[in-house]
């Protein structure tokens, strides 16, 4: 199972989309395809500071969002966030709340993390890390 990071998503509605990034995510199934809601998050984010914001959003909700399930921040998610944050803080590593509840929904699902920011999740331990937009 795949849990996509925003990057990854956001690269599906660009103009010239990356097409073996496309040609991967279709040989996928869909039950195999999620997403948290803080990436809903940081694309209702990106998304509302456009000026065509209403029909911007309107086309990620139906070429991305109705294609992935998206999975909530849960108690057990938010207990395994706060093991990780504790883990990197004692090593004098740190990590954006975002990355860190994104990253502990990949491990509480047992799922791999597709994502073009590899270094923001290098340093989290038995998080399964995939770039699917590597050349």
């Amino acid at each position: 199972m795949y849990l996509f990071d925003t990057n990854i998503l956001s690269e599906v509605i660009k103009k010239k989309p990356n097409q073996s990034l496309l040609e991967r995510l279709s040989k996928v199934p869909a039950s195999r395809q999620f997403t948290s809601c803080i990436c809903v998050m940081e694309l209702r984010y990106g998304s509302s500071r456009r000026p065509d914001h209403e029909a911007f959003w309107e086309r990620i909700e139906k070429e991305l969002l109705s294609k992935v399930r998206t999975l909530p921040v849960t108690h057990d998610t938010a207990i395994i966030a706060g093991d990780v944050a504790a883990a990197l803080s004692l090593r004098g590593l740190g990590i954006s709340p975002e990355d860190l509840l994104i990253a502990a929904t990949a491990l509480n699902g047992n799922m791999t993390l597709v994502t073009a920011n590899e270094r923001h999740f290098n340093n989290i331990s038995n998080l399964k890390v995939e770039n699917w937009l590597e050349k």
